[in-house]
Parts: structure tokens; C-alpha cells; sequence
């Protein structure tokens, strides 16, 4: 069953207790007179709940828009058993263990059938007690068409836990080698689709699996098919092994090199680390001689525990210039991975404008005690008189510094030279990434939603914002094109709610 979540629009004005008397039936042939449907909004959200309504209504059913005496099933979507019936008694005023409450799988179950099916396996609620939601194929929770997933994936709770891994890592690779070669569409298409895979409660295992899912076009639809019959896409497979795809992989996991630095030493004939520390033409950024000389420890995974130690390290650091700073851990860590290439930190100081020179006493702190291995600090180049930027891949304009630093560890012997014989030097440190963002407080909340990710949610929620609310969303401010006005917002919850969608928690934005 999908678990799509927006936004519980309830009305504003207050509803009164007790039973509401029936809305007017919609001009729909009404066919089962037998039977009332009441849909619960909640986890479900004004938009689908309005869809499934008519959908119900015109297959023939009574749906009711109020809570009523007439009412013979209440129908609710991923709401424990706890979670509806103390939903019902808030907002309704009602003893929910007196109704026939069902999953939303019934209401799904007859619309395939154009029926009314037997709702006593589908009941949430028996007789006061609990019951397990029912087991179906996937393919039946999808059932009733692409509306039935939301096209944004700031709309779907995606967690780590994904079913189709084959497929991503597919989609993955490809949308790579399309980045590579600067095929936006191409690249933009698998990526799409890879977060809607992620985000299913199932395994695909045979291709009408994927029936009415949204963004599956058929360049993507011919690798899942390649994958099931083969086990594996010759597409794919041609990727690995295409000397351009290997160049441009191994020459942009070198820190601070990039898809143009990438193409300009393809074109020099260079396939290989060695060569381009070989060749005396060269000549490399601050940034990249620092990627070369700390590559191997910076290509390694950083784990969380040691995510953890770096933010212990840089939270003394921040705290001994300013006691009131909040320094968040963001990135693939908040969203709960256990690994990451780098550490993304957010720092902001409440109540005064310290933030402004934080960055500084950092890195002045740190030379001083030999931590720092490399760093490029960025000003703030942010306008508050401009509105927030159209495009959804849009950089931020916060000060900045992207950093090597030193991170103590358990003592590990490293070779000096490849040669067996070489002596062997001690090394108690390990060269990571980190990336320090400081913000203003009154636009913490707003960094803090940007840098969380996932790449894919946020490109989704900016676009939410800019078709479906008209308004321009940024790492710095939501602007309300409508109203013409900035919407304030202390936490991530209030940006959520402005746009009226139901609050993902940073784990469930793995998109």
C-alpha cells in the first residue's frame, strides 16, 4: 500500500461535536444504496481524499463529505489503530469503535472489481479491537491509476529502506553517465524514476508491478524489463565499461574537480591519476592538489561515528567564541545513513548577529591546532531585496567553507612506498571533508530544510511550491506569489505546513 502523506486541510472553522448531517450526494448514479462511505483526511490529505471521493462516486457509490448517522463504512489510509480512533473522537466527536472502519485497500479493492467487495478482512477496527492491516499484491494498492503516487517526492515518505535496489543502482549509473555527457533530460528521467522505486513498500518482480506508477517512461520501463528477463542491463552493463564513463567517475571523486576539469583532461588523452599528477602542463587548483595529496583517505566512506567526532570537535570550537550556537549535523547523516563522502554542518547564533564572524575564529582556531588540512572560505553574497531563485538546483548564497580537516582516530599504519619492504610511518588521523554553512537565525529554518536533502526531495518541494502554491521556495525564504508577501517560519514543520503538506520527518526524505 503507498504512504503518501500531504496535508490533513482540515477546515479552519471549529466543528461542532456530535454527528454532521450529509453533505448533498454529487449528480453521480448512485448504485449501492446499501452503503455510505465517509473517507478520513487525515495522512491522506484534501487532494486524494477529493479524488478518491469522485472516483467512488463515480463507480457507483454514496460518499459522504460529512460524518453522519447514515454512514455504514468509514474508510482511512496508514492510520493505526490508536491514531483513528483518537482522530475520530478529537475531530468528530465519536465513538470510533462503533463503526465499520476498513483500510483503504477495501475502497481500492472495489474499485477494481466495480463493486462492493466483503470488508471484514479489511477492517482496522473489530469490535473495539485491533486488526492487522491486510496483505495484498502490490499491484492492487496501485491499482486505481498514476494519481494514485504523487508525482513529487516531497509527498512520499521515502526511507533507507529500499526494495528495488537493482533497479536504483540501474538508474543511478545511467543518470551518472547522462550527467556526464550534460543530457539533462536523459539524466533528470532516471533519477525521477529511481526515487519512485525507492520509495515503493515492495519489490518489483514482474513488469505490471510498475503499472500507473508516475515518471516510468520507456527508456526506463526497457531496463526494469532487461532486469527481471536477465537479470541485468546491457545498458547498464555498457556504461561500466565505456572509457569515458570510467574517466569522468574516477577524475570528479578528486575534490574540487568538476565536469569541465573532468572533460578538459579527457581531451588531453588522460585516463589515470598518475597521469595527471605526471604531467607538468597541469596546472591545479588549491583544491585539487589538496584532493590528490589526501585522496585515498577522502574517497574512503565516512562513517557516522565519525560524523559524530567531527561534530564534537567543531561544536567546542564553534562554543568557545559563541555559547549560544547552534551547529546541526545536516546531510545524509541527519537523514540517517550510516556513511557519507563528506559532513555538511549548519551554524547559526540566536538573538545577534556573532554568525557573521563565527567562521573566522574557527579557522583561525583550528590552524592553530594543526586540525586543518585545507580550506576555501566563501562570503555571504545574499540579497535580502531579491526574491527567492526560480530554479530548483540552485545554489544558496550563505557564507561558506569547504574544508579538510584532521580527525584523530585509532592508530593505523600506512606504507610511505607501494614496496613491501618500505618502512611503514604511523598515522593517528584521517584526512575528511567537512562543509560549514552559517546562516542567519530568522533563516535557519529555511538552511536547514535545504541542506537535509535529499537532492531529489528538494528539487520536488521547490517545484510543489512553484505549480502547485505558487511560490518560490530557496534555501533562504518562501515567497507567496499570490499574497505577495514572505511567509516566516521558525522550523521546518511551519514550511511544510505554509506549502500544505504534511510534515516528513528528516529520515523520510531520502528521495
Amino acid at each position: 500500500m503507498n504512504t503518501i502523506r500531504m496535508t490533513d486541510l482540515t477546515p479552519k472553522r471549529k466543528r461542532q461535536k456530535g454527528m454532521q448531517p450529509s453533505a448533498p450526494q454529487s449528480s453521480y448514479k448512485i448504485q449501492f444504496s446499501d452503503i455510505v462511505i465517509f473517507i478520513v483526511e487525515r495522512k491522506m490529505g484534501a487532494k486524494r481524499r477529493a479524488f478518491l471521493m469522485d472516483l467512488a462516486r463515480r463507480k457507483g457509490f454514496r460518499v459522504d463529505n460529512e460524518l453522519s448517522d447514515s454512514v455504514t463504512h468509514i474508510v482511512a489510509e496508514n492510520n493505526s489503530n490508536p491514531e483513528i480512533l483518537k482522530w475520530l473522537k478529537i475531530h468528530q466527536g465519536v465513538d470510533g469503535s462503533k463503526f465499520r472502519i476498513l483500510d483503504i485497500t477495501w475502497l481500492i479493492a472495489c474499485m477494481e472489481t466495480g463493486g462492493p467487495v466483503d470488508w471484514e478482512k479489511y477492517q482496522i477496527i473489530v469490535n473495539g479491537k485491533h486488526s492487522s492491516t491486510p496483505s495484498l499484491h502490490p499491484t492492487d494498492t496501485l491499482a486505481i491509476g498514476r494519481e494514485t503516487i504523487s508525482q513529487y517526492a516531497c509527498q512520499r515518505k521515502t526511507t533507507l529502506k529500499n526494495h528495488n535496489n537493482m533497479f536504483t543502482d540501474a538508474f543511478e549509473i545511467l543518470a551518472e553517465y547522462d550527467e556526464f555527457r550534460e543530457n539533462e533530460g536523459s539524466c533528470l528521467a532516471f533519477r525521477r524514476a529511481a526515487s519512485v522505486l525507492k520509495f515503493l513498500p515492495f519489490a518489483i518482480v514482474r513488469i505490471n508491478d510498475i503499472e500507473g506508477l508516475p515518471w516510468i517512461g520507456e527508456h526506463v520501463k526497457g531496463v526494469i524489463e532487461d532486469i527481471l528477463e536477465e537479470g541485468e542491463s546491457p545498458r547498464v552493463k555498457a556504461v561500466l565499461n565505456n572509457e569515458h564513463y570510467r574517466s569522468f567517475k574516477l577524475f570528479t571523486s578528486v575534490f574540487g574537480v568538476g565536469l569541465k576539469t573532468s572533460e578538459k583532461w579527457y581531451r588531453m588523452g588522460l585516463r589515470t591519476l598518475e597521469e595527471v599528477k605526471g604531467n607538468k602542463n597541469l596546472k591545479l587548483t588549491r583544491m585539487q592538489r589538496a584532493g590528490l595529496l589526501h585522496y585515498e583517505d577522502l574517497i574512503s566512506y565516512v562513517s557516522k561515528a565519525e560524523a559524530e567526532s567531527a561534530s564534537q570537535i567543531l561544536k567546542e570550537t564553534v562554543w568557545k567564541f559563541s555559547p549560544s550556537a547552534l551547529v546541526t549535523l545536516t546531510g545524509g547523516f541527519r537523514r540517517g545513513k550510516r556513511i557519507g563522502h563528506d559532513v555538511d554542518f549548519l551554524i547559526t547564533v540566536p538573538g545577534s548577529r556573532e554568525e557573521e564572524e563565527v567562521l573566522h575564529l574557527v579557522i583561525d582556531c583550528w590552524k592553530k591546532q594543526g586540525v586543518l588540512l585545507y580550506y576555501d572560505l566563501i562570503e555571504s553574497t545574499f540579497d535580502k531585496t531579491k526574491l527567492p531563485s526560480r530554479r530548483v538546483d540552485s545554489l544558496d548564497h550563505f557564507q561558506k567553507c569547504f574544508a579538510i580537516i584532521k580527525l584523530p582516530k585509532e592508530k593505523v599504519y600506512t606504507s610511505i612506498l607501494p614496496d613491501s619492504s618500505a618502512e611503514e610511518e604511523e598515522k593517528d588521523w584521517k584526512a575528511i571533508r567537512v562543509d560549514l554553512v552559517v546562516c542567519p537565525f530568522e533563516q535557519y529554518a529555511f538552511a536547514l530544510l535545504g541542506w537535509t536533502g535529499s537532492r531529489q526531495f528538494e528539487r520536488d518541494l521547490r517545484r510543489y511550491a512553484t505549480h502547485e502554491k505558487k511560490m518560490m521556495l530557496d534555501n533562504h525564504a518562501l515567497y507567496d506569489k499570490t499574497k505577495k508577501i514572505f511567509l516566516k517560519a521558525a522550523s521546518e514543520e511551519e514550511i511544510f505546513a505554509h506549502l500544505g503538506l504534511n510534515y516528513l520527518e528528516p529520515w523520510e526524505r531520502n528521495a
